[in-house]
């Protein structure tokens, strides 16, 4: 480059932002997750979970962006919740649509055990589906070695076999992670007829899902029917660890499949990350309100607070961990 040359640096500008707002979120999931503090062991899911929406509305509201609630929480088990079309965000700026979990794992905060998170996940405006006519979704989830490998319409145990051989390990030391529900007994039943392990998880969908698409991930493949929320901001954080995704919405009766179709939505088709969130240009963020997995949970000592969180840009594919310092006495 010669010495007066001027390096054209148009093509990086729109980068910029993303990276400042993926900090602000933090700002957001770190609030919901110590405002939740409190809450941890006493079996008050319900008040976990205002203080923590409470929290990350505030928080959202000072971020310079014109953002929209395209799926929330709550409305499923008559929980707080931001809700779906909500405006957040100062208003100015670029737009995005946001699905946001202020404690994904309402029952294992209550009940003080690890992997609850509270999460954000963000997209440009249009690119996420509005799934918010069907609570639940059909997931598989796996590390990169999914890619062209698993099915959800195919058996699980074919699945689990095709994944072992890709991965070049034996069968018998695959571990699939499994929310611990009733609907789930056949499924969790066939996963160990192949000779392969389960974790079952008391609730944390979508740490389940990002901890089995890491490469140094401790469980090969999540499996099963969650929250569309979550399968929503699971593909967010995968477009960031080049991990596989399909999902298939799972109406709970006929007049919920009905209003599925009638907001559009093809109740059969199995969808992609591509299909969940059209963009790669996604911001998955979490900070831990338990010790997970993924990150540890907020720990009060000596005055202070600390929590971990990790960022994850679709874009760039890069995965960040962001370890702060709060002065409890500024917030509890």
């Amino acid at each position: 480059m010669a010495e007066h040359e001027i390096r054209d640096t148009s093509d990086l500008i729109p980068l910029q932002p993303d990276r400042n707002i993926a900090l602000e979120l933090v700002r957001a999931t770190e609030a919901a997750a110590i405002r939740s503090v409190p809450f941890i062991g006493r079996g008050q899911k319900e008040l976990a979970d205002g203080a923590a929406v409470d929290a990350m509305r505030a928080f959202l509201a000072t971020v310079e962006f014109d953002g929209r609630v395209v799926i929330g929480e709550g409305e499923k088990d008559r929980a707080p919740m931001l809700f779906n079309g909500e405006s957040v965000g100062t208003g100015r700026g670029r737009a995005y649509d946001i699905a946001v979990d202020p404690i994904d794992g309402t029952s294992l905060t209550a009940a003080g055990r690890n992997n609850a998170l509270s999460v954000i996940a963000m997209a440009p405006r249009g690119a996420m589906l509005d799934a918010s006519s069907v609570f639940y979704m059909d997931k598989i989830v796996t590390g990169p070695a999914g890619h062209g490998v698993v099915d959800i319409r195919k058996p699980i145990g074919e699945n689990i076999r095709a994944l072992a051989a890709a991965l070049g390990k034996p069968v018998e030391e695959m571990v699939v992670s499994v929310l611990d529900r009733p609907r789930h007994e056949q499924l969790i039943a066939d996963i160990r007829e192949t000779g392969a392990g389960t974790r079952l998880m008391s609730d944390g969908d979508v740490a389940g899902g990002i901890n089995a698409a890491r490469h140094d991930a401790r469980t090969d493949m999540c499996v099963g029917i969650g929250g569309s929320p979550e399968g929503i901001v699971t593909a967010c954080a995968i477009k960031a660890l080049g991990g596989f995704i399909q999902g298939r919405l799972a109406p709970l009766d006929d007049d919920e499949r009905q209003r599925a179709i009638d907001a559009g939505l093809d109740v059969d088709a199995v969808l992609s990350a591509d299909e969940l969130v059209t963009s790669d240009d996604t911001i998955f963020v979490a900070t831990g309100v338990t010790d997970g997995a993924l990150v540890e949970g907020v720990h009060r000592r000596g005055g202070y607070l600390f929590t971990e969180s990790v960022v994850l840009r679709g874009h760039s594919g890069t995965l960040r961990r962001i370890s702060s310092e709060h002065l409890e006495s500024k917030w509890l």
